[in-house]
């Protein structure tokens, strides 16, 4: 069946919309991770929720999946070619972020950002 868009950003959140996708691929930005390292790093996601992201940007062809033929076995994930297109697309919504924590924080209101670490994009 033949897929469907009015305007571009459909296109975009199609394949990169949800809570936890933009997240990965900041933390694939900064190099290749295994499951349990982006697991550290993004807390709140569960492991099945993972999983689907990850396939679901494999077969997207936003990230690669790497298998080391090693036992125990070895799976890393990193940003393929295509993935790296969208490197200032998500250093903009980083900065964009980061500039409403400080607007928040300035009415006073209780919120804070804990890292602001999106250079591994800016390495490209």
């Amino acid at each position: 069946m033949k897929k469907s868009y009015r305007i571009g950003v459909e296109v975009t959140l199609d394949v990169i919309g949800g809570k936890w996708k933009p997240i990965i691929l900041c933390h694939l930005g900064n190099g290749p991770l295994r499951t349990g390292e982006l697991r550290r790093r993004i807390p709140n996601i569960t492991q099945k929720m993972l999983t689907q992201q990850l396939r679901e940007l494999e077969e997207d062809q936003i990230i690669t999946r790497k298998v080391y033929k090693q036992v125990p076995p070895k799976v890393e994930y990193y940003l393929s070619d295509e993935g790296k297109t969208l490197r200032q697309l998500l250093v903009t919504m980083s900065i964009w972020g980061e500039r409403r924590v400080k607007r928040l924080q300035a009415e006073n209101q209780p919120i804070e950002l804990l890292s602001k670490d999106h250079n591994g994009y800016l390495n490209f």
